[in-house]
């Protein structure tokens, strides 16, 4: 079967060589069982490649299953992929199988792979590499023969450096890289793909096709396309219902693209550029840089402890030491947070909010420091269920510190 065919069976439009060398690819490794991690923009139709690599090898008459790893929740994505035991937690009335079961002898394709929790991460990269993995609540290890293919819009290597992707599950993925171009640089297809996407919803809408003229043509190539070939079908259907007159212009059809200053010129492979924070991660930045400042806290006060072991602190030292920690950390959120309201200045400043002043006082006076470290160690294994793994996680210590505190601190599990 050659490409002219297999873009036929597959519904591939278009002839940039770009296209032509992912294709390509996808072909050469479709009958070997190598990963294949595909990167690309959102909306440059990655999900079609998984399919050519499966229909095209060995493994085409058994299961393919595609798994959306972004629409999943962090709570339920173990036991999506892996199954789960009965009773293995609330609402598991019975036993379930993954997609790694249900998938043996067949491909699964695991879209927007970055954003897998690190702990299933960890699940995943075992499979990886010796094709066994556990049910959630089973000690039971269970083979399974599943050809892996992941697709991302996010740069991994720069989500490894962030810390959210694992570097060595990256290199098991990656074993061959396959790249789809953005569809502002296959400005020779942009006019061949609408032409599909107008036969596809006049057929659908039972109505006259398309056409575009001379001008709307040059017009639908000239277009930036920030949302690609999801953005291009969005738009030819709108067209299709909302006009008409079935002859577009270039005039009509501006009209229906957003302007360019609607959206950032940056591709979405680049979203974790250094100056372009969420919310989320302004808020992990402002809690680890607190975190930090509130360590500095801790040593402040075990040197005016021991330098007068034989008195409480008083209010007025603690004041002093707040002070100079707040002193320290305001400017630093205050710069990260362009217009902070009041909320926000009571929470940088909460010495100039008497209560919430004083309830830390009054915590400070009813714990020790070994008390106050009992108590975080207590909530952080209440919260994750006993799990000191990722309660040392959350405390931001070594699993084998955690143990020994719980034995030094007789905490019961």
């Amino acid at each position: 079967m050659d490409t002219f065919q297999i873009k036929q069976r597959f519904g591939i439009i278009g002839n940039t060589a770009a296209l032509d060398r992912a294709l390509n690819v996808a072909i050469q490794v479709a009958p070997t069982d190598i990963n294949v991690l595909i990167t690309g923009e959102s909306g440059t139709g990655k999900e079609v490649m998984p399919k050519v690599i499966h229909g095209l090898s060995a493994r085409k008459h058994a299961n393919y299953i595609a798994v959306n790893c972004g629409a999943i929740p962090e709570g339920t994505i173990d036991s999506e992929l892996f199954g789960h035991e009965k009773g293995a937690f609330t609402g598991a009335h019975d036993k379930r199988k993954g997609y790694f079961e249900v998938a043996d002898g067949g491909t699964i394709f695991l879209d927007e792979v970055a954003e897998l929790p690190l702990t299933t991460q960890v699940r995943l990269l075992r499979v990886l590499e010796t094709g066994e993995f556990l049910r959630v609540g089973s000690s039971k290890s269970i083979k399974t023969n599943v050809r892996v293919i992941a697709a991302t819009n996010v740069n991994l290597l720069q989500a490894i450096k962030n810390g959210t992707f694992r570097e060595d599950l990256y290199y098991r993925l990656n074993s061959v890289p396959i790249h789809l171009p953005p569809l502002r640089d296959r400005k020779e297809d942009i006019h061949l793909i609408f032409r599909k996407f107008a036969s596809e919803f006049a057929e659908k809408y039972r109505m006259p096709t398309l056409r575009l003229t001379d001008d709307a043509i040059s017009t639908l190539a000239a277009y930036n396309w920030p949302g690609n070939i999801r953005q291009l079908k969005n738009i030819t259907e709108q067209i299709s219902i909302i006009e008409k007159e079935r002859t577009i212009n270039s005039e009509l059809l501006n009209s229906y693209l957003p302007k360019a200053e609607h959206f950032s010129s940056t591709p979405a492979i680049r979203k974790d550029s250094k100056d372009d924070f969420s919310e989320r991660d302004i808020l992990y930045k402002v809690l680890f840089d607190m975190k930090r400042d509130l360590t500095e806290l801790k040593k402040l006060v075990v040197q005016v402890l021991k330098a007068d072991s034989g008195s409480t602190i008083s209010s007025e030292d603690k004041e002093k030491i707040i002070s100079r920690l707040y002193k320290d950390i305001t400017p630093e959120i205050n710069k990260m947070l362009p217009e902070p309201a009041s909320e926000v200045n009571q929470f940088t400043h909460p010495l100039k909010s008497k209560p919430n002043y004083q309830e830390a006082i009054e915590v400070e006076e009813s714990l020790s420091l070994e008390d106050k470290e009992k108590e975080m160690i207590k909530k952080a294994l209440e919260k994750h269920r006993g799990k000191r793994k990722y309660a040392a996680q959350d405390l931001g210590i070594s699993e084998r510190t955690l143990y020994r505190k719980i034995k030094e601190y007789n905490i019961e599990k």
